[in-house]
């Protein structure tokens, strides 16, 4: 089977991390660019990093590529295309377009377009609902065509039914992780666990859980011959670590621990109802403690947080001697509140429109 580019999309800023997910993984990694990370492989490969791939929000194969001056040229070319190839007749696509520094600048007309190209050519109905998307992105004149095989976005694992206000993705938390340093041998603890997104997204690493495992994707829709067999995923570890989250609302401790056991984590992870005043660290050796305090959303917010964040140095300082701590926060002062002895913070990251980035120590 020929090699296709084939673009793993992630949050800007963690575009490293995610690459080097991917090489351990074995895929051929050939480039990191703002916003993802550029692999050479095949359509098998493709529903292994949608399986496989924790720090991906989708994953996108590029099937054409061709310069475009106008939209008549762009109409042209389009229907040369060997749509039968990747799609079925009989299953309705989505057709977005973006343009960028091009002479044809109108994505909703570019969109109109190849959509028109694939209903006269293939007899497939073009659908602003449906599940499978073709995306096509207009750069320069140079018009790149790519199937995205995952569907909805891959944070959305088909386990996790409840969340708190503001949720860490699944996705941004396996690349927070992995830029602390974690890889599954030693335990983690998050004082401020929400909905328990971070330790259970530890224990399915250190389990050596797919966090595909549970969910379909869009490429199941596409041409027979691309539809790649769903090889069995292999039994999980053994572990003798546990994983541990407290926080103060009750609310949140009963939505971890449902959301832990819909993982097939919960034997492995513990939930305790306690303010971060009261955390202490769990018997047993060492870890990491990682946390995503509230940051408040616009500056007058932020004043009553410099309090929280001074309780929470004032804990694990005094509490974990032994751990490191990894610490995402939107505001260098904010992290400076907590007096803990930060390294130099990593790179920003938007989370839902405000730009956070990982404070982490070494061993306190």
């Amino acid at each position: 089977m020929d090699s296709l580019p084939i673009f793993l999309v992630t949050a800007p800023g963690l575009e490293s991390y995610l690459a080097d997910e991917a090489r351990e993984r074995g895929f051929n990694v050939t480039e990191q660019i703002p916003g993802g990370v550029t692999l050479d492989g095949t359509w098998d490969d493709a529903l292994r990093a949608n399986i496989w791939l924790r720090g991906a929000t989708r994953v996108l194969v590029r099937v054409a590529e061709f310069r475009a001056l106008h939209l008549a040229q762009l109409d042209k070319r389009s229907r040369k295309l060997p749509w039968s190839d990747w799609l079925r007749p009989d299953v309705p696509i989505r057709v977005e377009a973006t343009c960028r520094k091009s002479r044809i600048y109108h994505h909703r007309a570019a969109a109109q377009r190849v959509g028109r190209a694939i209903t006269e050519t293939l007899g497939a109905t073009v659908d602003d609902k449906a599940a499978l998307t073709l995306k096509v992105r207009i750069e320069d004149d140079l018009c790149t065509i790519s199937i995205d095989t995952s569907g909805p976005s891959l944070h959305k694992r088909g386990l996790k039914q409840q969340v708190n206000k503001a949720p860490m993705r699944e996705t941004l938390a396996a690349l927070f992780l992995r830029a602390a340093g974690y890889d599954g041998t030693q335990p983690v603890y998050d004082p401020m666990c929400g909905s328990g997104t971070f330790p259970i997204e530890a224990a399915e690493i250190a389990l050596g859980l797919a966090p595909g495992r549970a969910r379909s994707f869009a490429m199941y829709n596409l041409a027979s011959s691309l539809r790649p067999e769903r090889a069995d995923l292999p039994a999980p570890k053994e572990t003798s670590l546990r994983f541990y989250g407290s926080d103060r609302d009750n609310g949140a401790i009963a939505m971890s621990r449902a959301n832990a056991e819909r993982a097939g984590v919960d034997h492995v992870t513990s939930f305790d109802m306690k303010p971060i005043a009261e955390a202490t660290p769990p018997e047993g050796p060492p870890g990491l403690v990682i946390l995503n305090p509230p940051y408040g959303g616009r500056i007058g917010n932020k004043k009553p947080l410099y309090g929280l964040y001074a309780a929470i140095g004032e804990t694990l300082r005094t509490n974990f001697t032994g751990w490191r701590v990894g610490l995402i926060t939107s505001e260098q002062s904010l992290a400076k509140a907590t007096g803990l002895p930060f390294d130099a913070p990593g790179p920003l990251v938007d989370h839902g429109g405000i730009k956070i980035r990982l404070w982490q120590t070494g061993t306190l």
